[in-house]
């Protein structure tokens, strides 16, 4: 999506409220246009702004009086919401909210709002998508074709879906959609889930087992876990090295849980086969990254949640997640009830 102009220090009123009505503040959005968000403000009576503020201190400046925030990419610390007094809910754009202090906020009676179940069939698509894409090695195919080249020795070899062994990092919501359509396209599904009851019987209807054995036996592994403390690079050069050479390894959940840089040396030492990378550690990701010159990955810019219909939703429930809790009701989802 197009990036907006506005300056980083200042905002702009996309809905006016009357005198004295609640501030909204969009701390930062990379988003092309605004008209789901403006309208939930109008309907609340709740004046909304839009800024670009990324820092500490542009956040702090940009939000003076809010009573809101709607977060993107802006991490929101206990020094920002010491600054904010008046502040009494922050809504995330998205699932995850480790951008975010929940300890602090609770601490604070600041409400933390997230939309979990946007763009479960998205995201699962895409992770379908990617794991398709690298196993048959598309995208280094299509490079070759326009190069002149007709040759499939660089992908050898290819095994087909039917009989290959799935397995998914994390069965919430995503994960499980993620379980069924691998399902459906023949491949033999396993799971694992910090949830899940036990190490072996079956979690959301997917058979499961503990994390090393999954990596073990699968030949395409799809992470669908949060980014906590403990997943803070769940797969890094132990894990990879439990891996089939001839494995797949699929992210679109969080770039953290993979250590990049083990991930880096796997691909290109010929330890695993091939990646999908929807999510990164640094985003966007820079210039010449090692991941980039990489033959055997094929990577997106975080937009396995983008359909036009889960956009629209993501954008509609994030602010009024916010409205609810500044109006006094409770919204549909709440990472912290302290607010209340």
């Amino acid at each position: 999506m197009p990036r907006t102009s506005i300056p980083a220090k200042s905002s702009t009123v996309l809905a006016p409220g009357d005198p004295g009505s609640p501030v909204l503040l969009i701390t930062d959005c990379d988003h092309d246009t605004f008209d789901a968000e403006i309208a939930v403000a109008r309907q609340a009576g709740v004046e909304l702004r839009l800024a670009q503020a990324r820092t500490a201190q542009e956040v702090v400046a940009a939000a003076a009086g809010a009573a809101g925030l709607v977060v993107q990419y802006a991490r929101i610390s206990a020094a920002v919401l010491d600054a904010l007094p008046g502040l009494r809910v922050v809504s995330r754009y998205g699932v995850g909210v480790d951008s975010v202090d929940v300890v602090a906020a609770t601490a604070r009676g600041i409400t933390v709002c997230n939309v979990p179940d946007y763009g479960t069939e998205a995201v699962a698509d895409h992770a379908i998508t990617l794991a398709l894409a690298a196993s048959r090695g598309v995208a280094r195919l299509d490079r070759a074709v326009r190069a002149g080249r007709f040759d499939l020795r660089a992908i050898r070899p290819v095994g087909q879906v039917r009989g290959s062994v799935l397995g998914v990092v994390g069965l919430g919501r995503i994960g499980q959609a993620t379980a069924a359509k691998a399902r459906g396209l023949g491949y033999e599904v396993v799971g694992c889930d910090v949830r899940a009851p036990g190490t072996d019987g079956e979690f959301h209807g997917v058979p499961v087992a503990p994390l090393d054995e999954v990596l073990r036996r699968s030949d395409v592994v799809s992470l669908h876990t949060p980014l906590t403390a403990v997943t803070h690079h769940l797969i890094g050069e132990r894990e990879l090295a439990l891996m089939k050479p001839t494995a797949v390894l699929v992210n679109t959940s969080r770039g953290g849980v993979v250590d990049t840089d083990a991930l880096v040396a796997a691909l290109g030492e010929g330890r695993l086969r091939a990646a999908g990378i929807d999510v990164h550690e640094k985003e966007p990701v820079p210039a010449g990254h090692p991941l980039t010159r990489l033959e055997n990955v094929v990577l997106t810019p975080h937009l396995a949640w983008y359909t036009e219909e889960s956009y629209t939703e993501l954008k509609r429930r994030t602010v009024q997640n916010a409205v609810d809790v500044i109006a006094g009701r409770a919204p549909r989802h709440v990472v912290t009830e302290a607010a209340r």
